[in-house]
């Protein structure tokens, strides 16, 4: 059974910095493209950053570029994101997902929660 566990979520000030990690098991983690999303309060999930299966290419939303960078470690079957210069508007859940390069397969972790504040 497919498990994603994000950690690393916190209470930060604005201008600091935080590292997300994703714990994954039950699936075969090379096959996977990995993907960071967030959802902040009365909105929509939004895509952050995304990592291919080789840890190429990578791509990120406008609102995170040059802040956030996200990386994978294949032998401990994890993928990272790290996040800089944190903003007011970076506060959100942020979410862990997995999409099977071949078939599509999809799956999510239960989120950790950012808060930025001063």
């Amino acid at each position: 059974q497919a498990q994603l566990v994000e950690s690393g979520g916190g209470l930060v000030q604005p201008g600091g910095s935080l590292r997300l990690s994703c714990v994954t098991s039950g699936f075969r983690f090379s096959y996977y493209v990995m993907s960071w999303y967030r959802r902040a309060p009365g909105q929509e999930r939004e895509f952050v950053a995304a990592i291919g299966t080789t840890g190429y290419p990578t791509n990120y939303a406008d609102s995170v570029n040059g802040r956030f960078t996200i990386s994978r470690d294949d032998s401990k079957k994890t993928v990272f994101l790290q996040m800089n210069s944190l903003k007011l508007e970076d506060t959100a859940m942020y979410y862990c997902k997995a999409r099977n390069n071949y078939n599509g397969q999809i799956y999510w972790g239960q989120g950790t929660q950012v808060t930025v504040a001063s």
